[in-house]
């Protein structure tokens, strides 16, 4: 659910990938499930007074940006690359904000959310997950670019699972707790990952720029 979004933000960039159309397609198809999954869980989080809800569809959000990036920027220039990941570490970090403040006004309010909605649909976004993680299993020996797509899909599955151990929790103590934590604890993975990201692409921009400089200061 967390890190694994810092060495996502880059994946699809190398030769085999553009050069391959079966797996643009897959992408393709990744990142419209994502983020249909991602206003799925944003709709049940919101009905049901979720905030594990609402965390998770964060992830779901954090993937989309992700296979679009792939997408948009396959061949471009590292700097482009990288600003792009800036523009998508910040939305994950407003978002995670968000799912925090959400997460506290729950706890205060004490008013559980609807166990059942909750699990329904955590079930349906483990099944999304899974169905994208299949479709990639086939690319998943390819380059680090490739292995890190499959491998991202792969883990988002223990934050669905997390959800549904949440539903589970208020199922069964009729309390708001359950999902007040799994929501906090992957609301603060998600803002490390934003800051990983953040200064990963620094670091790369600053990089970039000192290479474009590095002619003019030879002649």
């Amino acid at each position: 659910m967390s890190g694994h979004h810092d060495h996502c933000h880059d994946h699809g960039c190398s030769a085999p990938v553009a050069d391959s159309p079966r797996y643009r397609r897959v992408l393709w198809a990744a990142l419209l499930v994502n983020a249909a999954m991602f206003v799925v869980e944003v709709a049940g989080g919101l009905s049901s007074g979720s905030v594990s809800l609402l965390a998770d569809a964060l992830d779901f959000a954090g993937d989309a940006a992700n296979y679009g990036i792939s997408l948009a920027v396959l061949g471009m220039a590292l700097a482009w690359r990288s600003r792009a990941a800036v523009v998508k570490a910040l939305s994950m970090g407003a978002f995670g904000v968000l799912v925090l403040g959400r997460a506290a006004w729950a706890a205060l309010g004490g008013v559980p959310p609807e166990p059942v909605t909750m699990g329904v649909v955590a079930v349906l976004a483990l099944a999304a997950n899974v169905g994208v993680a299949w479709m990639l299993y086939a690319f998943r020996e390819g380059d680090a670019n490739m292995r890190s797509v499959w491998l991202c899909s792969r883990n988002d599955a223990i934050g669905n699972v997390a959800v549904m151990g949440a539903a589970l929790g208020v199922f069964g103590t009729g309390t708001v707790w359950p999902d007040v934590l799994v929501a906090a604890v992957m609301a603060l993975l998600a803002l490390s990952a934003t800051v990983t990201v953040l200064r990963l692409a620094r670091r790369e921009l600053a990089d970039d720029a000192a290479r474009q400089q590095l002619p003019a200061r030879q002649k």
